[in-house]
């Protein structure tokens, strides 16, 4: 295509890339807008330790809490101290509903108690947080399969069950190992990358996209509650390929 077009600039050439990259993205992205789920979802967060998955879940309460009356935050991560108490408090700033069992219970319990919650209608959308965990650790993948397997049973027809991978924008070739063996055991429906700035641009998500078809549907870039952004594959695409960063290095 450069041969063709006789491209031979620099910014030519960038903003060039940038919009194949763009459209790369366009074509294996399924939209899924979480900004404007259906009512009767159950939002299953998943993620290894330190990506930020507790803090999204926050923020996604916040974006929730815009269209829906009725969200409730649900403490599955009953393995590591202070979890429930964290969620807790993203449940108090949002205004929103909780549901905790105790410290070491069964974490598929909380899930179903969530779910029946939202069928007895005391609920319309509940967000899941569950113990983050290496993807190769085999016994701590399949106890996220059992929370999928209830929460999917439970759910009937009636209640939607949507997965979403946090994932940290400094992840490297890793990434892609997390996203496949995440999405082998729970399949998928959406990536959010955290962590987003100036620095740390996440661009393994566009391996994955690539490679597994998984779509990012919101991108983290700060600490605040209202630091969660939809996901713009021309602005994602802009930013990963930044024409003035490009010019200063040429």
């Amino acid at each position: 295509m450069v041969v063709e077009k006789k491209i031979f600039d620099t910014s030519e050439l960038t903003t060039l890339l940038r919009d194949e990259l763009a459209a790369q993205m366009l074509e294996t992205t399924t939209p899924l807008d979480i900004r404007n789920l259906d009512p009767q979802t159950l939002i299953l967060v998943v993620g290894v330790n330190g990506t930020g998955k507790t803090t999204t879940i926050g923020k996604l309460a916040k974006v929730l809490k815009e269209r829906f009356k009725l969200v409730t935050l649900v403490a599955a991560d009953t393995f590591r101290a202070a979890a429930i108490e964290q969620l807790m408090t993203w449940a108090e700033r949002n205004e929103t509903d909780f549901i905790k069992h105790e410290r070491g219970s069964d974490p598929a319990a909380v899930v179903y108690d969530a779910i029946h919650s939202m069928r007895a209608g005391r609920c319309e959308v509940a967000v899941v947080d569950t113990a983050g965990r290496l993807q190769t650790y085999v016994n701590l993948m399949e106890e996220l399969k059992k929370i999928k397997r209830v929460a999917v049973r439970e759910a009937g027809d009636k209640i939607s069950v949507v997965t979403l991978l946090v994932m940290d924008a400094t992840t490297g070739q890793n990434g892609i190992s997390q996203a496949k063996l995440f999405d082998e055991a729970l399949k998928l429906d959406g990536i959010v990358l955290t962590k987003v700035d100036g620095t740390a641009k996440g661009g393994i998500v566009v391996a994955v996209q690539r490679e597994l078809g998984i779509p990012v549907v919101g991108l983290g870039n700060g600490e605040q509650v209202d630091d969660l952004m939809p996901f713009s594959p021309k602005d994602f695409a802009a930013a990963l390929i930044d024409v003035s960063e490009v010019q200063s290095e040429s």
